[in-house]
């Protein structure tokens, strides 16, 4: 029989689905799902810590801009299991904050001050890429249930997913743009060919032989040169005999 606690969890993931299936901004995306992970599971403060250009961890949603909760995650993207889970691509639990390792002393004390007693950092990783992590923090100690740690995971995959299809977008968006740039590219071309078609009465082939042969001699773009013809500030000799390829 499904709980309330699943019904709300369902509810989540088929609006986080979506989301991603319309146009979205990122961070409010990132900022729903720390929220979630706060009001759904066993944890008291959440954050999405994602990696700059140089690898460096940067704060991108918190549950809270308090900055009791920012120091203690900016801390541990330094030194703490945030860091750690980033670079090892693994979940990294430490259930008693008190016990931490020496090298993360300016995190423990930071996260003791402020009243968390425990920590687990989940990548955000997509095969061998990680972007980034989850972190969730506690104010009890122990282990993050188990079922809790699954839904948590599943947040963390679509916390990946959301962040690498708005960057696939934007790439899209890029390379859409190249495509259409060439194909007025090639618009002109088109037009340039008709020009020297008619002006030196040859075939469309020959028409571009004459144009691209400019183009390479004076070591222009093609583009450049159809565009300069169409705006009748360049007028092209006819090719001499014999140098371009039969007309069509």
């Amino acid at each position: 029989m499904t709980t309330v606690r699943e019904l709300e969890l369902l509810r989540a993931f088929a609006g986080f689905a979506d989301t991603l299936v319309a146009e979205y901004d990122v961070v409010d995306l990132m900022q729903r799902l720390v929220d979630t992970c706060r009001d759904l599971l066993e944890v008291t403060a959440s954050g999405v810590l994602l990696a700059d250009e140089t690898g460096e961890l940067d704060l991108l949603a918190s549950t809270s801009e308090a900055s009791r909760l920012v120091e203690v995650f900016q801390l541990s993207a330094y030194s703490g299991p945030c860091i750690e889970s980033f670079a090892t691509g693994r979940i990294v639990s430490l259930p008693d904050v008190a016990l931490a390792p020496p090298r993360w002393e300016q995190f423990r004390a930071k996260a003791l001050d402020q009243g968390f007693h425990s920590i687990i950092a989940i990548p955000l990783r997509l095969r061998e890429t990680t972007i980034g992590t989850l972190n969730l923090l506690r104010e009890t100690p122990g282990e993050l249930p188990e079922d809790d740690l699954v839904a948590a995971q599943a947040f963390a995959d679509v916390a990946t997913i959301g962040i690498l299809h708005q960057r696939t977008l934007h790439e899209s968006e890029t390379i859409r743009d190249q495509l259409q740039t060439a194909l007025n590219s090639r618009i002109v071309i088109e037009q340039a060919k008709g020009v020297i078609a008619q002006l030196h009465k040859v075939g469309i082939n020959e028409a571009f032989t004459i144009i691209r042969s400019y183009a390479r001699s004076h070591q222009q773009g093609i583009t450049a040169v159809a565009t300069a013809i169409v705006d009748r500030t360049l007028v092209l000799p006819p090719a001499p005999l014999g140098s371009g390829k039969p007309t069509g």
